[in-house]
């Protein structure tokens, strides 16, 4: 199951969120937490993700000089990798998205790493669309054929964000969502696939970030992936055992809490079907999110 995170606020260095904190995404890499393990009862039909290790390749993406976005991707572990390291200490941003893949049985590549940038978005997922192999080339036909040539790997989360971007991220970032969900569950409905669509979903064009946490309303007891939201001046607990203050402004959004005791005073559950908006200007907002045809 894979891990991510995405920030947005006053200017910071990525080390602050992806590598100091005692329970940061790197140490996600190797032992995530909050998984769903296949003889929890509530996990009927929860295939491939009791994977506590994530190795299977990483990616940063940032709002970067002039505004324009930086991407780096790689294939080896997160945990293994120094260059990562290196990076998130000289890396300052204002907004940046962060991902650690889990891919058993997947494809390990380079362009299937999260987060992917196309268009002056960028864009990460954790969860699956059921049955993809049988899905994959009717949700194909409805990218446009001058978008067709982006699609540079084999995962669902990269068409997403092609079938996104042509149904308008760049204009209605919540309506695009919304369409791109519903088209998802019309073909899984008429393909009688039983296995929910689960997705917890970060696109940000630089200044806001659009969070989606989702799971097929009609599959009874299916869970969705964990997401979790934090505002203001958190503190997070450091690997040093100190403790890392955020800025007044910043918004941080996380698959799971960066810290190993958490607390719901500093940590907030984002609710199972809902679009969360995040900016610079305003609080953050959280709103039940309905697919649309």
């Amino acid at each position: 199951m894979c891990r991510w995170l995405a920030y947005l606020g006053s200017s910071i260095p990525l080390e602050d969120v992806l590598v100091r904190p005692e329970h940061s995404l790197i140490d996600q890499s190797l032992l995530a937490r909050e998984l769903f393990l296949p003889d929890d009862p509530r996990a009927a039909g929860f295939r491939r993700h009791a994977f506590p290790t994530n190795g299977d390749g990483f990616g940063i993406a940032w709002h970067g000089r002039g505004g324009r976005l930086g991407q780096y991707r790689q294939i080896e572990p997160a945990w293994d990798s120094m260059n990562l390291r290196h990076l998130a200490a000289q890396i300052e941003s204002d907004c940046f998205l962060a991902h650690v893949r889990a891919a058993p049985g997947g494809s390990i590549a380079e362009q299937n790493c999260h987060p992917f940038v196309q268009e002056g978005w960028m864009f990460q997922h954790n969860g699956e669309i059921p049955a993809f192999g049988e899905l994959k080339r009717e949700l194909t036909f409805d990218v446009a054929p001058e978008r067709y040539p982006s699609l540079l790997g084999s995962t669902d989360s990269e068409l997403c964000l092609a079938l996104a971007l042509g149904y308008g991220l760049r204009d209605d970032p919540a309506s695009a969502l919304a369409r791109m969900v519903g088209r998802v569950e019309r073909a899984r409905r008429e393909h009688g696939i039983v296995a929910p669509f689960r997705a917890t979903v970060c696109a940000s064009d630089g200044a806001r970030l659009f969070v989606l946490r989702w799971v097929s309303p009609d599959a009874p007891g299916a869970l969705a992936p964990t997401l979790y939201h934090a505002a203001g001046a958190t503190a997070l607990r450091t690997v040093d055992g100190s403790a890392d203050r955020l800025p007044e402004d910043a918004q941080l959004v996380v698959s799971e809490p960066l810290e190993s005791h958490w607390s719901h005073r500093s940590w907030t559950e984002v609710p199972v079907g809902a679009l969360g908006v995040c900016s610079r200007d305003a609080p953050p907002r959280f709103a039940p999110f309905e697919p649309l045809a």
